[in-house]
């Protein structure tokens, strides 16, 4: 019987030992929300117009300091690849999974992507996304609408764009997915 408490009494010990660390530890809620996608999406608006200003203030330099900052801190490219398909990219390099694509495509000058001359250097003045419907399923969500953006002459550039998001291990929602193309028109 002594040998049995003296287990016990260890057993506890140990479990006291281990339960205080547990405990310390946030637990996060990977669910996803439509007010959360909503607001990732406005975010990803903003940033786009303030890397075209970084680039008007400061040059290419400073487009592109902010540039890797948006990337990221919203796509999920330290997590593997991201499903991006931007919309002026033509083969061979149409998809853009890997962060350097990404970043050639928002801010150009990258000798292995001769045709991006930035897409987020072009001074859009604005950018509106108008959703068609948003999918919510647990920790993950998507996306699927337009993006208008209006150019500094006033003309407004409609997008087709799909994303999806899950939230990271830390519960920030990030872009896993996203494909944008230009509407189709029909001849």
């Amino acid at each position: 019987m002594k040998k049995i408490t003296q287990v016990a009494i260890a057993s506890l010990l140990i479990a006291g030992a281990i339960l205080p660390a547990a405990a310390r530890q946030k637990d996060i809620d990977h669910s996803v929300t439509e007010t959360e996608v909503l607001v990732a999406q406005k975010a990803w608006c903003k940033a786009l117009l303030d890397i075209g200003a970084a680039n008007a203030s400061g040059g290419q330099e400073a487009a592109k300091a902010l540039a890797e900052k948006v990337i990221d801190s919203a796509y999920a490219y330290q997590s593997g690849a991201v499903l991006f398909k931007p919309t002026l990219a033509a083969s061979p390099q149409t998809f853009r999974t890997a962060r350097d694509g990404a970043l050639a495509y928002f801010v150009g000058g990258n000798p292995a992507f001769p045709n991006d001359t930035g897409f987020a250097l072009k001074g859009w003045t604005k950018c509106e996304i108008e959703n068609s419907a948003v999918l919510i399923h647990r920790d993950t969500a998507s996306t699927m609408g337009n993006v208008l953006f209006t150019g500094p002459d006033g003309k407004v550039t409609t997008v087709d764009k799909t994303w999806s998001f899950v939230k990271d291990e830390a519960g920030k929602l990030r872009i896993v997915v996203h494909h944008s193309s230009l509407p189709y028109a029909s001849r």
